[in-house]
């Protein structure tokens, strides 16, 4: 079994994994695990400690405001290795006491792109989801994504197709880009795939934006190991985003995150209960870097996924409740798909979410003729373009309103403030807010500031 092992060496090592002009190896930080095979080829990566900002909270809860501490005397570090299933008791047993650095063994499952089922023609195309997003307006007053980092995290992009596809150029941040060990093709010069679509779905409400291409769903498999496309490749590239988000000016702080993928099965995962356990687990590494990237200032969206009962994807293997891990983490938004005529598809992921119980959070468009990087006649499809559509409209808002201005939770609330119900009253399985509605998020932000200038 693949799995990420959490240490705690000495602050001195500690400190030299954090700092970027430094370098410490994974045989720094572990020296020999006795039935582990380490992959030295993975950066270690270093994990804040979280904790509850007020005394007395619970120590394993995401739901309560968290302070997050990068101290050397505080913070750990992760590698990544694999331990025989035939001894895979016996080994994750012993590992904890391993030299009092050892502090905790997680699974670190597969990801995958969220796929839909197929054989559905589009319904609308790109230019109905612009109309809907209300891009005109948005343009006008200035929310076109200028200044916004926005992080695509999937399967690289080609720019040239997409420039194609949409008639304009758009910006690819070579230098903030980032990419697993092995991967090293150019940013924005990836084999047109997934990562393209979602590129062009956020470009609709963002074009102005700098986009950043993290292909983490490229890493290919290591010599004759199994390590491949890993949980711990995104643990890898959200550090790296936390980088990029500190070297920003804090008063125009803004970065978007969008993630179409998510684990498809509990047999990829340790069983819930476990300590290692990612899909309901709050404390798996995973799940605390992206709770302290939130808190730093980004904005987060995971794709809900495509195990709606209707229609799911084959690979569903969750037998309920299939918005799992950081898909269902109370501090991201996790986006359902509606067509463009505002009706739920029917792969869309139902609630509630594993981390959180209210998941998914609101629903943004999908399956429309798009960007044809599965060819002509195929729709940018699944909750995998729901997010970077909506990805797109939160980066449009970051133009005018960095984090500084509104946290990211507070834009999420208006998000769900403003959301148009589609279903029962208030917040439903189906739908969570509702669809996510442009025009009543803009008159939302403008009492905002109204508000505001009266302080």
């Amino acid at each position: 079994m693949r799995v990420l092992i959490q240490l705690r060496p000495s602050p001195d090592i500690v400190a030299a994994v954090a700092a970027p002009d430094l370098t410490a190896t994974t045989a720094d930080v572990t020296g020999e695990l006795p039935g582990v095979a380490l992959d030295h080829d993975y950066t270690p990566v270093p994990l804040p400690r979280a904790r509850p900002a007020v005394p007395g909270g619970d120590p394993l809860s995401l739901n309560q405001p968290l302070d997050f501490s990068m101290a050397p005397e505080e913070a750990s570090v992760l590698v990544r290795g694999e331990i025989s299933d035939d001894d895979r008791a016996a080994r994750m047993a012993l590992l904890p006491g391993r030299g009092g650095s050892v502090v905790g063994v997680y699974a670190d499952p597969v990801i995958e792109t969220s796929l839909t089922c197929g054989g559905t023609p589009p319904v609308g195309t790109w230019r109905d989801v612009e109309r809907l997003l209300a891009v005109p307006r948005l343009t006008a007053e200035g929310y076109d994504g200028t200044g916004v980092a926005l992080a695509i995290c999937d399967t690289g992009i080609n720019a040239a197709h997409v420039t194609r596809q949409m008639g304009r150029s758009f910006t690819i941040d070579a230098d903030r880009s980032w990419s697993p060990s092995g991967v090293s093709d150019t940013p924005g010069r990836y084999r047109v795939d997934h990562g393209s679509m979602c590129a062009f779905d956020a470009l609709i409400a963002a074009p102005k934006a700098s986009f950043i291409d993290i292909p983490v769903l490229l890493s290919r498999r290591q010599g004759d190991t199994v390590m491949d496309g890993l949980l711990s490749d995104a643990i890898a590239a959200f550090s790296h985003l936390r980088t990029v988000l500190d070297a920003q000016p804090a008063a125009s702080r803004a970065l978007v995150v969008s993630n179409s993928w998510g684990s498809f099965s509990p047999l990829w995962d340790m069983a819930p209960g476990q300590p290692g356990n990612y899909s309901d687990n709050p404390a798996h590494p995973f799940n605390i870097i992206v709770g302290s990237l939130e808190r730093a200032g980004a904005d987060i969206l995971f794709a809900a996924g495509n195990c709606g009962v209707e229609c799911k994807d084959r690979r569903c293997a969750f037998p309920a409740r299939p918005i799992v891990g950081a898909n269902s983490h109370p501090q991201v938004l996790s986006i359902g798909g509606v067509d463009t005529k505002g009706l739920r598809v029917g792969y869309s992921s139902q609630g509630p979410g594993r981390l959180t119980d209210r998941k998914p959070d609101i629903c943004s468009y999908t399956h429309f003729a798009g960007s044809k990087a599965f060819g002509p006649g195929t729709p940018d499809s699944g909750t995998s373009a729901a997010c970077p559509v909506a990805a797109g409209l939160v980066a449009a808002v970051r133009t005018r309103w960095p984090a500084s201005a509104i946290s990211p939770a507070q834009l999420r609330t208006l998000l769900y403030r403003t959301a148009t119900d589609r279903s029962t009253v208030g917040f439903d399985y189906d739908y969570g807010y509702g669809v996510a509605d442009p025009p009543a998020l803009l008159s939302a932000l403008e009492r905002h500031a109204d508000a505001t200038a009266k302080v």
